[in-house]
């Protein structure tokens, strides 16, 4: 009897192909980008490298289940096997982060730590109420209120009413004297710690105490220094916070997504009906279906976190961030507030007069990858007077104190090789200072020196065999 194809297998022809095969534009992406990863240094401090078991969960088929609402409660069937993945995340985010079940809970369902924020707010007050936190110049978060003279940036600076709090321009410290003095000018209903770029740890004990002037919110958002919250190697934001967001990402090592942990059963006033107020607000108010497969990953992420090797991790992201300072601190370079206690390094150029683009774009050219960033005083965030710096991917990647001296002397020639160029070219511009990179051979070389010294190094989630790098 010959073989009878079915209807349906005409209009699935595809399903059942790999990606190698189907696609192999994508596929050819994919493997370039982990050569990228693999052969650069990766010194993004908002980036991590997460394992092969969380990408493996972000790959199944929970990517194909709509969930809309909570456990036990969701406006579809069929998720008996759902509800149990996301019950087992949230009893691991508790876990990981040493809370008790009875005082504390978590939604695991945001999208991303900006929707964990935004959904954070929408619970916790109405438009046009008034929120304190970290100017962005000052290393803040856009999703903290940010907004210029001229413009209002973030969401939230738009539906509620922002007044942002700075560091001290001569140390690069958060003046916590003038951030006391303008909440009793502005009384805000949420104070907000946390930041971007600040390299520092926080007065949890000092911001409550402001926060309680006012009777308002003190929310914390770790989303930089979770996993080194949670390896107790930063100090503990739950002890004073109404609620705490974070990503799953950055120091914490899992896939992208965030987490709002909120208390529950407190006395005070402010903080009643807290859990339902801020899973409404996370769905339907600000997003729909959760992604399941992240919540999977995220579960296995936290399921790594709560290990002694994880704490060790930690434990030497901070040495190699505190050597990485120390470092380029030997060779004369300006920090700000002149190290630091966390995962990052905030780097003040503007003593060498030149720009954080500049740096960003010769140290991409060279297979190091950092970011611009604002220091205080700066007014233009496209062109700003310093970089970020951080440790943890590269720990990931099994770097120790020994290996960020090499690396400290990598930036170093990039540094020079800046002011070379700018110097010969003439020109201040962004634009004339690339075309002048042009066949830079001193650009060429470091990036050689770079990729020699990277693939030297384990690279974990994926195998690197047969990997290439991209000679087109």
């Amino acid at each position: 009897m010959s073989a009878v194809t079915r209807p349906a297998e005409r209009f699935n022809s595809a399903m059942n192909v790999g990606l190698q095969d189907y696609d192999p534009e994508i596929y050819d992406l994919v493997c370039k980008e982990q050569y990228r990863q693999y052969s650069g240094l990766e010194l993004i401090a908002s980036e991590n490298f997460t394992s092969q078991a969380v990408m493996e969960a972000n790959g199944t088929c929970l990517t194909n289940k709509y969930s809309e609402g909570l456990p036990g409660a969701r406006y579809y069937g069929g998720n008996e096997y759902i509800d149990q993945v996301e019950e087992l995340c949230r009893k691991r985010a508790l876990e990981a982060f040493h809370l008790d079940a009875a005082e504390w809970g978590v939604n695991v369902q945001p999208y991303s730590g900006s929707t964990a924020n935004f959904a954070t707010l929408t619970a916790l007050l109405q438009p046009q109420d008034r929120i304190m936190g970290l100017d962005l110049p000052s290393g803040g978060h856009l999703t903290h209120g940010y907004q210029t003279a001229k413009k209002k940036i973030s969401s939230t600076s738009i539906y509620f009413q922002s007044m942002p709090y700075q560091v001290d321009p001569a140390t690069g410290y958060i003046d916590y004297d003038r951030l006391e003095a303008n909440a009793k000018l502005f009384r805000p209903k949420v104070l907000i710690c946390g930041a971007s770029a600040y390299p520092r740890e926080w007065d949890y004990a000092r911001l409550r105490k402001v926060a309680d002037q006012h009777d308002a919110y003190l929310m914390m958002d770790m989303a930089h220094i979770s996993g080194l919250v949670a390896s107790r190697v930063a100090k503990d934001p739950f002890e004073f916070c109404d609620v705490v967001t974070t990503t799953t990402h950055k120091t914490l090592r899992g896939p992208r997504a965030g987490l709002i942990f909120f208390r529950r059963n407190s006395d005070l006033p402010r903080n009643h009906s807290l859990e339902s107020r801020i899973n409404q607000a996370v769905f339907p108010s600000c997003q729909g279906g959760p992604h399941n497969n992240t919540i999977a990953a995220v579960a296995v992420a936290l399921k790594q976190v709560s290990t002694p090797e994880f704490v060790a991790y930690a434990q030497q992201v901070q040495a190699n961030a505190a050597r990485l300072a120390e470092a380029l601190a030997s060779y004369g370079y300006k920090l700000v507030t002149g190290g630091t206690d966390n995962h990052s390094v905030l780097w003040d150029l503007r003593p060498n007069k030149l720009t954080g683009s500049k740096i960003e774009k010769i140290c991409e050219l060279a297979s190091i990858t950092l970011n611009k960033n604002a220091v205080h005083g700066d007014v233009s965030a496209v062109s700003p007077g310093g970089v970020r710096l951080g440790t943890s991917a590269l720990t990931s990647r099994s770097f120790q104190e020994s290996d960020f001296d090499q690396v400290a002397g990598f930036l170093h020639r990039a540094v020079q090789i800046a002011s070379q160029v700018q110097e010969q070219c003439g020109s201040r511009m962004i634009k004339d200072f690339i075309k002048a990179l042009d066949g830079n051979e001193d650009v060429a070389a470091l990036k050689r020196d770079v990729e020699a010294f990277a693939t030297q190094f384990p690279m974990p989630g994926f195998d690197v065999t047969g990997l290439k790098p991209d000679t087109a």
